[in-house]
């Protein structure tokens, strides 16, 4: 097959999907949302604060040829986030793929950790990925994907102040096992991506630090942590399923 044929095939690799992402409209989110457009499917993602950047994505991709759909949601809100998994079955049809990315990150030491924003992220980062995952299995078809983004916190913190974070990102990693088992019968996986470092306006104050102690030397780029994210919407990732997988260029070997 010539690269000219296979790079077709690829591009189409989801098409005629419906699928939703929470937290799309920047950062590894925004990445995702491309890259499952641009290989076929139809895309809705969230968005809690940034309306315009959540527009912007939406006309990017239909200029490109594709279809996407923004929503706004508060991941903190399991009603507006069951009204999300509604409103894309309504718009664009039967749900395929979720995709969990929405999450935030406080920093304080556990002795200065604030009870408030304790329950945020773990509402945030643990509860709406609960939420979500309940949501669009219901909705969901037979044979659907379900990808939660972690983090490679869940393995190594490294830094104080990060206890509460890596709290809840392990959480994740045992509730996709579980929910793979419970959603096996009908052939939907549940699969945890868990990035390491990766390169977004969020983290470009740290970069020179944090590429010390990377094996790889550089940090992680959004397609990266996209193209794995599309491979496991993909029909060719059905035999994985509750499994954690890193993209970190070594950061936890």
């Amino acid at each position: 097959m010539s690269r000219r044929i296979l790079m077709a095939v690829q591009k189409k690799s989801l098409g005629g999907k419906v699928a939703l992402v929470t937290g799309g409209s920047k950062g590894i989110g925004a990445g995702i949302v491309r890259r499952l457009a641009a290989d076929g499917a139809s895309v809705a993602f969230t968005y809690s604060s940034s309306e315009e950047k959540a527009l912007q994505l939406v006309r990017e991709i239909e200029s490109a040829g594709g279809k996407a759909l923004s929503i706004k949601a508060d991941s903190a809100s399991a009603k507006e986030l069951r009204a999300a998994v509604a409103r894309t079955k309504e718009v664009l049809g039967p749900l395929h793929i979720f995709v969990s990315n929405a999450g935030i990150l406080t920093m304080a030491t556990i002795d200065a950790f604030s009870l408030e924003d304790f329950d945020r992220m773990v509402a945030i980062n643990v509860r709406a990925a609960f939420v979500g995952i309940q949501a669009a299995a219901q909705e969901m078809k037979d044979g659907g994907r379900i990808v939660v983004i972690g983090s490679n916190t869940a393995i190594r913190t490294a830094f104080p102040g990060g206890g509460v974070y890596s709290m809840t990102k392990a959480a994740l990693a045992g509730l996709v096992r579980g929910a793979a088992i419970d959603l096996a019968p009908r052939a939907i996986t549940v699969n945890n991506v868990q990035p390491g470092p990766t390169a977004t306006d969020m983290s470009s104050a740290h970069a020179d630090l944090v590429k010390t102690l990377i094996p790889l030397k550089r940090m992680g780029d959004v397609g990266e942590v996209a193209g794995f994210v599309s491979y496991l919407a993909s029909e060719e990732a059905g035999f994985i399923t509750g499994a954690s997988l890193t993209i970190d260029g070594g950061y936890v070997a």
